[in-house]
């Protein structure tokens, strides 16, 4: 399973210190940088997004809305 989490500023070294000492816990990648992290979050959401969409659970618009509404 893959999990997207943010934390704040002040607790991230205690955090990174406890998943750092759990053996089944790998860390794949830290960002940082803010604007990259805002792109990490939005594109979880939209992956989220689409696997709602397959269950059935959520409409999305169709290209061709999408491109009417430009």
């Amino acid at each position: 399973m893959k999990l997207i989490i943010d934390i704040k500023d002040t607790k991230a070294p205690f955090f990174m210190e406890l998943i750092r000492s759990l053996d089944y816990i790998s860390i794949i990648k830290e960002v940082k940088d803010k604007s990259k992290s805002e792109f990490v979050t939005d594109l979880a959401e939209a992956f989220n997004n689409v696997k709602e969409h397959e269950k059935g659970n959520k409409k999305l618009k169709s290209a061709k809305d999408l491109l009417n509404e430009l």
